[in-house]
């Protein structure tokens, strides 16, 4: 594809991944309230439609042959989500409160779930076992915020665990609350839910393509047009809500946003793939990109605990962390 074709195919798909992306973000909330889904649970459908673009551009691109583009994107994305998901909101709202308990529950899980797909990225581990732990890490997480806070009373013992757990599945519950009743889903809304799908599985075919041929012709490599450029475009309905929910006041909602983004990132976006696709082998580059990912999470956590949230300054910190990651990796 020449570089005059190429330009505009690129962006032309990027807006039509992005505006199918909230449009299916829409429908899903509808599919959501129909089915009955709780506030918890709805965060993480709310998450995974955002997510859309990001795991169907990783996917597409692991699928075409350009394994380090494909993991370049959810790394990047993730890293990227981080800043953008968290630092950026503090910096825009003045702070973001943030429960503890919610905080650590979230946060554990995020923190386990990036560090089992660091594992399978950097090949420590394969990926069968990466993807059952990754389900018996997320699924019961899943299937407790989709629990009532009574059933979560009678599921779980007396004690600590209890008591954590109640409390950040009902701050989740109270933040997810907006007072707005999505209609009933219709079967023109699953009708959309299925165009929008297919159009941002199709976009990301066109941008991977676009993209490719556009490195390969300006000399750019597949690791920065993945990590950087795909990643943080394909995040962009991710920030518009986070944007929102924070200049809202809604901490927990937010974080939960940030964080559950990244682990369903890792799973459909890495390690399903991973089961039937290689990977490849990681360059230094990759290597750093996996570990700063890492070391981010754990910063960002620490720093919104110590806080209980994030204030202007955190934030500022946290976008700073990705500036750097940016210099490192667009100078390899």
């Amino acid at each position: 594809m020449s570089v005059a074709a190429a330009v505009p195919v690129f962006f032309l798909c990027v807006a039509a991944s992005l505006g199918a992306s909230l449009l299916f973000g829409r429908r899903l909330d509808r599919v959501s309230e129909r089915f009955g889904a709780n506030e918890g649970l709805h965060g993480i459908l709310t998450a995974l439609g955002a997510d859309a673009p990001e795991i169907s551009t990783a996917i597409v691109a692991l699928s075409s042959s350009h394994g380090k583009l494909g993991v370049g994107v959810v790394v990047g994305s993730n890293v990227f989500n981080l800043a953008a998901l968290l630092g950026l909101p503090a910096i825009v709202a003045g702070t973001v409160a943030i429960h503890r308990h919610g905080l650590v529950f979230n946060g554990a899980v995020a923190l386990v779930v990036t560090g089992i797909g660091a594992a399978l990225v950097l090949g420590a581990i394969g990926a069968v076992p990466a993807l059952i732990l990754l389900l018996v890490v997320f699924g019961p997480y899943v299937v407790v915020l989709s629990l009532s806070i009574g059933h979560l009373r009678r599921l779980l013992p007396d004690g600590r665990v209890e008591r954590l757990v109640v409390a950040a599945v009902r701050e989740e519950i109270v933040d997810m609350r907006t007072g707005e009743v999505a209609p009933r889903a219709s079967r023109r809304d699953f009708l959309a839910l299925i165009a929008s799908l297919a159009v941002i599985v199709g976009a990301s075919f066109g941008m991977v393509e676009a993209a490719t041929d556009l490195g390969s012709r300006w000399g750019v490599s597949d690791v920065i047009v993945g990590t950087l450029v795909l990643a943080s475009l394909t995040s962009l309905p991710n920030l518009i809500t986070a944007v929102r929910l924070a200049l809202h006041g809604r901490g927990a909602a937010t974080t939960s946003e940030a964080l559950n983004s990244n682990s369903l990132n890792i799973i459909a976006g890495v390690a399903i793939p991973a089961l039937f696709i290689s990977l490849g082998s990681r360059t230094g580059i990759e290597t750093f990109c996996v570990w700063w990912l890492l070391g981010t999470t754990v910063v960002a956590a620490a720093l919104a605990y110590t806080r209980h949230g994030l204030t202007r300054r955190e934030g500022i910190a946290i976008v700073a962390l990705y500036a750097v990651f940016v210099g490192v990796v667009s100078t390899r």
